[in-house]
């Protein structure tokens, strides 16, 4: 009996052994394909974790629109709901103070933000204020920071892009999953900013995958 005991024992050492070895080479392959040190394993974010629901805290009973109301499973209301953030941006113009607020916010901090998924403009305004990119998303990425900027002054830059950054990410909920994803394989944070910014603009190319790559045509 305590000879059978023996070999069980050196079985399970001789497969400790065995697991010890498999799980040093796996973490040399990942060493070796990603300098950073960070498993690149792509799959890590769930639509959940990125996609803003319920109604925005600061504007969104004044504006009567939800981050809800911009979904795959609504495709009108959701045409709509872009559609009246966009003509913000032709009813609202900024002067002064204002316009150079919001050219350093979609221009300059971050290095801008831009449509990135319908057009390849480096961002959604020039470095004048003029726009950029003349597809929807851009109008209503725009509009909503014309209005808070006009409207709620009380807002930091950080949180006005934040909220420019949660609509893109409902606008191109697919491709930004996929974009989460890789980010988080190397360990950067998935704020909006980082995410929805040119801060790491092209990061997903070959790697990110996702289900709805765009809500709301350009």
């Amino acid at each position: 009996m305590k000879k059978q005991e023996q070999n069980k024992r050196i079985d399970y050492e001789f497969y400790a052994q065995i697991a010890v070895i498999v799980v040093l080479v796996i973490t040399l392959f990942y060493s070796w394909d990603n300098p950073t040190g960070n498993t690149t394993v792509v799959g890590l974010v769930s639509a959940s974790e990125i996609i803003p629901t319920g109604i925005p805290e600061v504007y969104g009973e004044e504006l009567g629109i939800s981050y809800d109301y911009v979904s795959p499973n609504n495709p009108k209301l959701a045409d709509d709901t872009i559609r009246f953030l966009g003509n913000i941006d032709v009813v609202e113009t900024l002067e002064g103070e204002d316009m150079e607020r919001y050219i350093d916010i979609l221009y300059n901090q971050y290095n801008g933000i831009s449509c990135e998924y319908c057009c390849g403009a480096r961002a959604i305004i020039f470095e004048n204020g003029d726009m950029a990119c003349g597809c929807a998303h851009s109008y209503a990425m725009r509009g909503l920071t014309k209005y808070l900027i006009k409207y709620h002054p009380e807002m930091s830059d950080e949180q006005i892009l934040t909220e420019v950054g949660k609509w893109k990410v409902l606008f191109f909920p697919g491709i930004l999953e996929g974009k989460a994803s890789v980010m988080k394989s190397y360990g950067i944070e998935t704020s909006y900013i980082n995410l929805t910014t040119n801060t790491y603009r092209g990061i997903e190319q070959g790697k990110a995958s996702g289900g709805s790559s765009q809500v709301g045509s350009c």
